[in-house]
């Protein structure tokens, strides 16, 4: 099947997982929506970011996509079971690949998760990691400065570092946990300073590879994998600042984004 898949995020953080599964399926064409202008979903109320997931959506399927991967953790917290039940294509998450990844890998099932307030407030995660395994002990943090800090391209320096440093300072006194999810898509990019403050003794997940394979069963599974060897033009769209999209794009991918464009849903604005 040569339609493309969908993939949604309320920033630049979802760029994260689409380039995982560009790199697992490099077959496919992708479309990939970030709201970058009402970005971030984390401190918003459940019934805004629901509201705000579905005209992503429904902006996707328009395109005819075959497959939906919501590439943000708290647009998947709140819309995941409602979006599979409602759509008649495959819908898959990152919370639910993120916490499988973590429990491979823990030790001692004492797993951290930083993530949004919004993802962290609603114990997806927890109750994720403790669905697979009742033993596994949870300690989350709320790191709200990580996603405007992304947004604005701060990933290295002196500023990013002492932002970090300060943010994850009470989950390091808890000093038990042996692996940490990165339970906002956003977070893979300033990964290197999330280790390198909590050490290198810490396993550091994100849920990109997990999600990626998951995409890749079910369509699979479904008969829907392209088997062209077209070599596959995959789309960007904005709601936010075309230019700042573009340069983290292109420090993320290895090959510079080729159409990019900006994009009106209900409620946002463009602008020049």
């Amino acid at each position: 099947m040569r339609q493309p898949i969908g993939v949604i995020d309320s920033g630049v953080g979802g760029l994260t997982v689409a380039r995982e599964l560009m790199r697992q399926l490099p077959k496919e064409r992708f479309i990939y929506l970030g709201d970058t202008q009402r970005c971030p979903y984390g401190p918003r109320p459940e019934d805004e970011v629901r509201a705000f997931t579905w005209q992503m959506v429904n902006y996707l399927l328009e395109k005819e996509i075959k497959m939906l991967v919501i590439a943000c953790n708290t647009a998947t917290a709140f819309t995941l079971e409602e979006l599979q039940e409602q759509l008649s294509i495959p819908v898959i998450g990152v919370i639910e690949p993120g916490a499988r990844a973590a429990i491979k890998v823990s030790q001692n099932k004492r797993i951290g998760v930083i993530g949004t307030e919004g993802t962290i407030n609603s114990k997806a995660y927890p109750n994720a990691l403790r669905a697979i395994d009742a033993k596994i002990r949870v300690n989350d943090l709320a790191c709200p400065p990580f996603v405007p800090m992304v947004e604005d391209g701060i990933l290295e320096g002196a500023e990013a570092e002492g932002v970090v440093a300060r943010t994850l300072t009470p989950l390091k006194e808890m000093n038990h946990i042996d692996t940490l999810i990165l339970g906002c898509t956003h977070y893979p990019l300033i990964r290197h300073l999330v280790q390198k403050e909590m050490g290198d003794h810490i396993q550091v997940i994100s849920s990109g590879e997990e999600t990626a394979r998951e995409a890749s069963l079910i369509l699979a599974y479904h008969r829907a994998l392209n088997t062209s060897n077209e070599q596959p033009v995959h789309e960007f769209y904005t709601t936010g600042d075309i230019e700042k999209f573009r340069v983290v794009a292109n420090s993320w991918f290895e090959d510079p984004v080729q159409i990019l464009e900006l994009v009106e849903l209900e409620g946002t604005r463009s602008s020049a």
